[in-house]
């Protein structure tokens, strides 16, 4: 079943309401149409043996001009545990994780890109970090990670973006091997009721500046070069996210988290 546009108004993950759902996986998703069948057949694959019966998929897609989205529901037939939401009005990746988890019934939230580049295979592993933590990160700097087959300017990129957030938010940084991650689960307790501000395509920062987070859990991951469609990344979301560095310091004032 395919949902026409997310909730609106300021992005406030609402509390729990029980229903049994563990895991509710955000997968936010613009001109996908090549990955997708197969994304989430292997997402479905890794959940299944570990979460059965009590996991949703939650696929958010920004109108795409691939049809997306009409993909991706055209499996739910064969992946019960799938919807799709189709945004026809805002669209931004970092939005669209936090719209997805206003629509999500899971104690934990969670999301992953669709291009492969995070390997599903990782989440089982996020998910028994979440045993004992808030915050569970595949990391790609953590022992055993890595950046794979990634071209050098990738890499030369990834270090600036690392050296930014350590002068301008330097508590944040220093709480994971990998702030930048794409990829990541919280506990929702850890989130409701507060106001998030994402810019761009960094959401994790939001959660580690404004969230409860108390401990977390890491789980390493190579990433890997997309094989199929193309990169979203654009010189304006540097600008997006030197900005919001800025606005998340502002809100830590000194460093510590803004509660």
């Amino acid at each position: 079943m395919i949902t026409f546009d997310a909730p609106g108004g300021p992005l406030i993950v609402p509390p729990l309401s029980p229903n049994g759902i563990r895991l509710s996986l955000v997968v936010p998703t613009l001109n996908e149409g090549e990955n997708i069948a197969a994304f989430l057949r292997a997402v479905r694959d890794q959940l299944e043996p570990v979460a059965a019966g009590r996991y949703e998929i939650i696929v958010i897609d920004d109108d795409s001009p691939d049809r997306t989205w009409e993909i991706a529901a055209s499996l739910a037939s064969e992946i019960p545990a799938l919807r799709v939401v189709r945004r026809r009005t805002e669209k931004a990746l970092s939005a669209a994780v936090i719209r997805g988890w206003q629509t999500a019934t899971g104690e934990i939230l969670g999301t992953i890109n669709a291009d492969f580049q995070h390997p599903p295979a990782v989440l089982p592993a996020l998910l028994e970090q979440m045993n004992r933590a808030d915050l569970a990160i595949a990391s790609r700097f953590a022992e055993g990670g890595g950046l794979g087959d990634w071209a050098a300017h990738r890499r030369l990129n990834s270090r600036i973006a690392h050296t930014l957030g350590r002068v301008l938010l330097p508590h944040a940084f220093r709480r994971t091997s990998d702030p930048l991650s794409g990829c990541y689960l919280v506990r929702r307790d850890a989130i409701s009721g507060v106001e998030l501000h994402p810019l761009g395509f960094k959401t994790l920062m939001e959660i580690l500046v404004r969230g409860r987070i108390r401990t977390i859990g890491e789980c390493s991951y190579e990433m890997r070069a997309r094989k199929m469609g193309r990169s979203k990344l654009r010189a304006r979301h540097w600008f997006d996210f030197f900005f919001h560095l800025l606005r998340l310091r502002r809100a830590a004032g000194d460093g510590s988290p803004a509660q």
